[in-house]
């Protein structure tokens, strides 16, 4: 399997953290709230904490203060369609195919549920064929990218496609809630919307890199189940986010990894790009301590965390969409995700 090209979308409303601190202040939630969250909720917002803005589906953040099902579902049902067909679009456009080419459409998303599935709006906004062959892919987190393109690969592996377009879109912001647990209030002050797409073809593509998925490997562990997911309460999603997510990313990471070398019959130092998923700026310390790397091997893990925040599935589209743009040293790149259930997920690209 080849990628052929990528895109990106993201809402119209950049908010810097300041902006965010200043609107929750201004809020009734504030008064609902104890001095305890006040406390955590001004120190990851007005403290370096590797986020600086997030793009959110919102005209104005007064809006992210209605929590309530119908909104929060209104909210995911308007702008999911959309940003998903506007990554697909871009990457469509530079793969310079037409929409008919296109065999398979594979979408994944966590934050809001439709029926019929997000793959049937992509195919109505793209103009793909009537007998396109759809796929919905739900509750994987912030892990979605890579079991997306696992799908992809078994379709162009068995011919049964020759191109399939390849779709993470998150709404986080039809996903927000607030109470007194600190896991709640950090998810809400770390998570952004976004969408990326990915056109991944049988063959080479002419004139541009050559990006060639070689081995992947996944892991799932139920045992950590608890330490990141979703619940419902009333109706609504509600984020389990707890303190050994930063090392059980890491610990996950590295196995998932050493699988999959170990298959490849490479070693580690023979990676010479890292495109890794970031839950937040201590995942990507963890990440860098149990892999022995430089801060600089993710920094466009890094840059894209600080500019968009932590985008869910959609996140390692971006990172790897800059890598490419930098004209990043070709070799052996490391493609990571993982998030709820515990799991984990990796690929190894070929990358000239």
């Amino acid at each position: 399997m080849y990628l052929n090209a990528i895109g990106t979308a993201l809402p119209e409303h950049r908010y810097t953290k300041a902006e965010c601190w200043d609107a929750f202040a201004a809020s009734d939630w504030y008064g609902r709230l104890d001095t305890r969250s006040h406390a955590i909720a001004k120190m990851v917002l007005r403290r370096e904490n590797g986020i600086e803005s997030r793009w959110l589906a919102l005209d104005s953040l007064d809006e992210v203060f209605a929590i309530d099902p119908d909104t929060l579902h209104r909210r995911f049902a308007a702008h999911a369609p959309r940003l998903a067909g506007q990554a697909g679009t871009a990457a469509l456009h530079r793969a310079a195919l037409a929409p008919a080419a296109i065999d398979a459409v594979v979408v994944s998303t966590c934050t809001g549920n439709l029926c019929p599935g997000l793959s049937g709006y992509v195919i109505e906004r793209l103009g793909l064929r009537s007998d396109v062959l759809g796929f919905d892919l739900v509750g994987q987190g912030c892990a979605g990218a890579l079991p997306n393109w696992q799908l992809a690969n078994a379709l162009l592996g068995a011919r049964q496609c020759e191109h399939v377009l390849s779709i993470c879109v998150e709404v986080c912001s039809a996903a927000m809630y607030l109470d007194d647990d600190p896991g709640v209030l950090i998810s809400a002050c770390l998570f952004g919307d976004g969408a990326g797409a990915a056109v991944l073809s049988q063959r080479r593509p002419a004139g541009r890199r050559n990006v060639e998925w070689r081995e992947t490997s996944s892991l799932t562990n139920p045992d950590a189940r608890e330490a990141l997911r979703f619940q419902h309460r009333g109706g609504m999603l509600r984020n389990v986010l707890t303190r050994a997510v930063p090392r059980l990313a890491a610990q996950h990471a590295d196995e998932v990894l050493a699988t999959a070398l170990s298959r490849a019959g490479l070693t580690r130092d023979q990676i010479t790009g890292w495109i890794m998923h970031a839950g937040g700026r201590d995942v990507l310390l963890a990440l860098e301590d149990r892999f022995k790397v430089d801060p600089q091997a993710l920094r466009y893990s890094r840059d894209a965390l600080r500019d968009y925040g932590n985008l869910s599935s959609a996140f390692v589209y971006f990172v790897l969409d800059a890598a490419l743009a930098d004209a990043a040293p070709g070799g052996w790149w490391w493609m990571s995700s993982f998030g709820a259930g515990f799991t984990c997920h990796g690929a190894l690209l070929a990358v000239e």
